[in-house]
């Protein structure tokens, strides 16, 4: 039996606390290898907390991001809302916790919430520290993190995606 192709881009929205450091920087690292593999992506981020909401990315993310000669789009911190769940195909928090949240904002769409971390080889269900509280090595490495776990996603659509 032949499977249905799939038209439409592949959608996530990449959440974190705030949504000034992890899921922006996941954000803009998604869309940045994407072009450069010629890929229709619909991508966002969002935050758990309303604790930021409306403020740009924190600078010492967006230092990184241009260290590593990835832009960020225009950005605001906004809240995760329930029609997120139906706008993207998954959301993906950087921590279990960011996932339980999700998962409790609309249970009857609880699996399309999951870890970005299960898409990076050999950082299985791995949390995405927050660098907020630290400096830049833990920017460094949270942008590490990210970067193989958004690896591991654009893998995952090439092998299950007909194009």
């Amino acid at each position: 039996m032949r499977m249905p192709i799939d038209t439409h881009p592949p959608s996530v929205l990449f959440v974190c606390t705030g949504n000034i450091c992890r899921s922006p920087t996941a954000h803009a690292l998604l869309l940045h290898k994407a072009a450069a593999r010629g890929m229709d992506v619909h991508v966002d981020s969002a935050a758990i907390s309303d604790e930021e909401l409306g403020n740009p990315p924190d600078r010492r993310a967006l230092a990184e991001l241009r260290r590593r000669g990835v832009g960020m789009p225009p950005h605001r911190a906004r809240k995760v809302k329930p029609d997120d769940f139906l706008r993207f195909d998954l959301l993906l928090g950087m921590t279990s916790a960011h996932v339980r949240a999700l998962r409790q904002l609309l249970p009857q769409h609880a699996d399309k919430a999951d870890l970005l971390m299960r898409y990076a080889d050999g950082h299985e269900a791995i949390d995405v520290p927050d660098p907020w509280y630290g400096g830049t090595q833990d920017f460094m490495a949270a942008f590490d993190m990210i970067d193989a776990g958004v690896e591991g996603l654009l893998a995952h659509w090439a092998a299950t995606r007909t194009r």
